[in-house]
């Protein structure tokens, strides 16, 4: 089984358990959500696969994912953008936030979320049991997006979207 990296919410490593059994127990964990922009200035969403066991077919940010006990962030979430999209580019962290979302099936996401940025023009190769749609919009089509149907996005993204363009807008 996959395991996360426990942290608290200083970021702090305090333990590590399977991925699962965090989510049962909504215990707070590492995770990384990567956005992506074209040099349009236009952003990468891709749409969760229907077999995702959680949040399956919304539109979220590039990649997301949860590091490996003993894996460097950035290191995991450069793992997962190839293994998710097919591709690399060079990551930036930004910074971190934590949150806390229950799920109808009865697993909540809490996390200390890294957030990375990086620039991609080249083809995307989606693994099709993670990604089922994918496209790049312009940051004012996903602000009318999430204004008329935030169901279609997932929790983590609702969050995170708003606190990225706060800080690449300098107000942090």
């Amino acid at each position: 089984m996959s395991q996360v990296i426990l942290v608290n919410e200083k970021d702090e490593v305090i333990g590590s358990m399977d991925k699962m059994q965090a989510h049962e127990e909504a215990l707070m964990h590492r995770a990384f959500s990567i956005f992506i922009f074209n040099a349009n200035g236009k952003m990468l969403l891709q749409q969760r696969a229907d077999e995702k066991y959680h949040s399956a077919g919304l539109w979220t940010n590039a990649c997301c994912s949860h590091p490996m006990p003993g894996e460097e962030t950035m290191d995991a979430a450069t793992r997962r953008l190839k293994e998710e999209l097919g591709f690399t580019t060079a990551l930036s962290y930004k910074f971190g936030f934590t949150y806390k979302s229950g799920y109808d099936n009865g697993l909540t996401e809490h996390e200390y979320d890294h957030v990375f940025t990086g620039f991609y023009d080249g083809e995307i190769f989606p693994d099709i049991s993670e990604v089922k749609d994918w496209k790049y919009f312009s940051l004012t089509e996903i602000h009318e997006m999430l204004k008329a149907n935030p169901e279609n996005f997932t929790s983590w993204f609702i969050i995170a979207f708003p606190k990225l363009e706060s800080y690449l807008a300098g107000i942090h």
